[in-house]
């Protein structure tokens, strides 16, 4: 087995469990937009979010694209821009902490110890991204990452994406372990020549895949790679 230089590693249901985004933080942002929308001319975030909705769904109710999208869990960008945005203001004036599953910082900071590198790949913003690491229950974990990686590098579920990434952090696509909880992204992971492993999370209900390796946390992944942190 090739050895591996970088993690890279979703977050929904691999870090983070997915009751505390879909009851905790998609309410939170849902309740958020309405108010957030109202700040279009104050904030070019905003403003640039809202022409990609109007420019896709001309003469469609911005708000009500969003919530279908959220209903629907679609992978948006606008979307998900707008998500972050809500949540920062929750999770700078303390409102909001995330939860991480418990094995996660502990062996996060046992690997990047021993000098593995880390990054992060989600459909989430890269902010909101950051907003997650900075503000968890186990303090301020983004000095871990070295990139967060969005929708903006393209869809998690083609190989290019990951050739991207790779290109990006100047390793080889062989030397790189990529973690979800997902099928069809790990798959186009392993296409891109990536090293993979499936979470499959008891609380989540995530089923394993036949044809890829599986753990239910990164205790187990530690073992399964030879990493430090078991």
């Amino acid at each position: 087995m090739t050895a591996i230089r970088l993690a890279l590693l979703d977050i929904e249901g691999t870090t983070l469990p997915v009751s505390f985004v879909h009851d905790v933080l998609f309410p939170y942002a849902a309740e958020a937009l309405p108010g957030l929308l109202d700040t279009r001319e104050e904030d070019p975030k905003v403003n640039v979010a809202l022409e990609d909705i109007e420019r896709e769904f001309p003469g469609s109710s911005p708000l009500d694209v969003l919530r279908e999208w959220m209903a629907k869990d679609v992978k948006a960008a606008p979307l998900k821009t707008l998500q972050g945005l809500a949540w920062d203001g929750g999770f700078r004036d303390g409102t909001l902490h995330a939860k991480l599953y418990p094995d996660v910082a502990p062996v996060l900071k046992a690997w990047h110890d021993a000098g593995l590198r880390l990054a992060v790949y989600s459909s989430g913003s890269a902010s909101a991204q950051r907003l997650l690491y900075g503000y968890t229950t186990e303090g301020d974990m983004t000095p871990l990452f070295e990139a967060f990686y969005d929708l903006d590098i393209g869809s998690k579920k083609v190989a290019e994406s990951y050739a991207e990434i790779a290109g990006r952090a100047g390793v080889i696509a062989g030397e790189i372990l990529f973690l979800s909880d997902i099928a069809a992204e790990l798959e186009a992971a392993r296409d891109a020549g990536y090293q993979i492993c499936q979470l499959v999370r008891p609380q989540d209900g995530t089923q394993p895949a036949a044809d890829m390796p599986h753990a239910a946390d990164l205790h187990e992944v530690s073992s399964l790679f030879g990493l430090t942190g078991a």
